[in-house]
């Protein structure tokens, strides 16, 4: 039997261009880094549950979310990731924007990953199934990853809130492979 050769993946985009390209689409800034260093916990999705007013209140939010192990070993079947940072509310729209421009570049197993609630619908249809399966995407924090650990470790600013008044910061990530 004659062994089967995997076919060469051809992309029409270096992944370092996609850097600058999150920045076209309005991040603020964005680094390439390895996936294996985004951190996770088991702890940030008790945080969703008792401290998050929109705890179950979509499909894109725990518990109907993918666990902190299950991320894990998601991530660790990549070797890229661009983190970014965005204004207020953009993170999962340039997450989402920049997946669909990679995976047509060739990278054909991006997903993107933003930041906050889901406010795609009015009320999520959870019974059945997401009406925005093209554009609705999980929070880092609903996935079980540690945003505070993963951005600071790639030298990105991020403080907690401790009044309306102190400066917000949103990440998104997208895994590139």
């Amino acid at each position: 039997m004659a062994k089967r050769e995997t076919p060469k993946r051809t992309f029409t985009v270096p992944i370092r261009k996609f850097v600058t390209r999150a920045a076209e689409l309005g991040a603020l800034s964005a680094k390439l880094i390895p996936a294996r260093s985004v951190e996770t916990g088991h702890w940030v999705r008790w945080k969703c549950r008792y401290g998050c007013g929109g705890y179950g209140s979509s499909l894109v939010c725990p518990p109907h979310t993918p666990t902190p192990a299950e991320t894990r070993a998601m991530l660790d079947q990549y070797r890229h990731a661009i983190l970014f940072e965005s204004p207020g509310g953009e993170a999962k729209r340039i997450a989402v924007e920049l997946e669909r421009e990679v995976f047509l570049a060739g990278f054909y197993r991006a997903f993107g990953l933003g930041a906050g609630p889901c406010h795609l619908c009015k009320d999520c249809a959870l019974d059945e199934g997401c009406r925005h399966p093209d554009t609705a995407r999980p929070s880092m924090e609903a996935v079980g990853i540690d945003v505070y650990a993963t951005v600071r470790k790639h030298g990105f600013t991020i403080n907690v809130v401790r009044t309306h008044d102190d400066e917000q910061h949103y990440f998104g990530l997208v895994l590139v492979e």
